[in-house]
C-alpha cells in the first residue's frame, strides 16, 4: 500500500523542502530514484525523548540549511559488507519493508542496514549495532525534483553514552536536541524541517520514553507526498 499525503495548503516544511527542488526538471520522470537510509538516533532526555540532529550547510545543493538526522544513500560498498552483519530477526525487516521497493532486491534489507551502519559512523563516529536499528518509516521524493530518494528510516536507542559527535563537512553543527525543542523551533521559524522529519518528530511527540518507540507495533506504509503547485 502507497501512502499518499496530500494536505490542504501548505506550511513551512513546503518552504524547506524547496531548497531541494533545484530547477525544473525536462523529463522528471527520467530522474533515477535513490535508495538511501536516515536514522533517528534517540535517547531519554530531561524534558522528554532527544534525537541526535545535523543542521546542515546553507551551500549544499540537497536539503541546504535544513535540519536532518545521520544518513545518506546507498553505496556499492554496502552491498559488499551486506552479508557479515549479524541480524537476530530477519523476519522483522523483510516484513517491515515487504511494501516498499527495496522488497524487489534480494536481500535488500540488509544492504539498507550496512548503509545505516556506515553513514552513521562516517558522519558521526559512532558504531551501532545493526541489530537495535528499528525500521520505522519508507519515504519517496516526489516526481518533478532534480534529485529523488527512496528514503528508508530507523530508530535507534543509543542511550546517555553514546558516542556520537559533529564530523561531517555537510553540517555546521551536529547536537543532541529535544523532540519538543525542535518543533517549537521550527513553529517559531528558527528552524527549517523537510516534510519528512517533521512528520516523524510529530510522531515521536507522542511517545514519553524510548522504551516506549522500541516497543511500538509500527506498520510501515511506503510515502509520496505530494507539494502545492504540484496537485493536478
Amino acid at each position: 500500500m502507497i501512502r499518499d499525503i496530500s494536505p490542504e495548503g501548505s506550511d513551512r516544511s513546503d518552504l524547506a523542502d524547496s531548497s531541494s527542488r533545484g530547477p525544473d526538471v525536462p523529463d522528471a520522470a527520467a530522474v533515477p530514484v535513490k535508495p538511501a537510509v536516515s536514522v533517528l538516533m534517540i535517547r531519554d532526555g530531561g524534558t522528554g525523548l532527544e534525537v541526535f540532529v545535523q543542521h546542515r550547510v546553507s551551500t549544499m545543493d540537497f536539503a541546504a540549511g535544513v535540519v536532518v538526522f545521520p544518513g545518506g544513500r546507498v553505496d556499492p560498498v554496502d552491498e559488499q559488507t551486506a552479508s557479515s552483519l549479524h541480524v537476530p530477526d530477519p523476519h522483522l525487516h523483510r516484513q517491515a519493508w515487504k511494501d516498499s521497493t527495496i522488497a524487489e532486491v534480494a536481500d535488500g534489507w540488509r544492504v539498507l542496514l550496512a548503509t545505516a551502519v556506515r553513514e552513521v559512523e562516517e558522519e558521526t563516529g559512532a558504531v551501532l549495532d545493526p541489530a537495535g536499528l528499528k525500521p520505522w518509516a519508507n519515504w519517496v521524493t516526489p516526481v518533478g525534483r532534480p534529485k529523488r530518494f527512496d528514503t528508508y528510516f530507523y530508530v535507534l536507542s543509543v542511550g546517555e553514552l553514546a558516542s556520537a559527535h559533529h564530523q561531517t563537512t555537510e553540517a555546521h553543527t551536529s547536537e543532541w536536541m529535544s523532540v519538543s525543542e525542535i518543533l517549537t523551533a521550527e513553529t517559531e521559524e528558527r528552524l527549517k524541517l523537510m516534510r519528512p522529519t517533521l512528520t516523524l518528530l510529530r510522531e515521536l511527540a507522542a511517545f514519553r520514553t524510548v522504551a516506549e518507540v522500541i516497543g511500538f507495533d509500527r506498520i510501515i506504509d511506503p510515502v509520496r507526498p505530494e507539494f502545492p503547485g504540484q496537485h493536478g
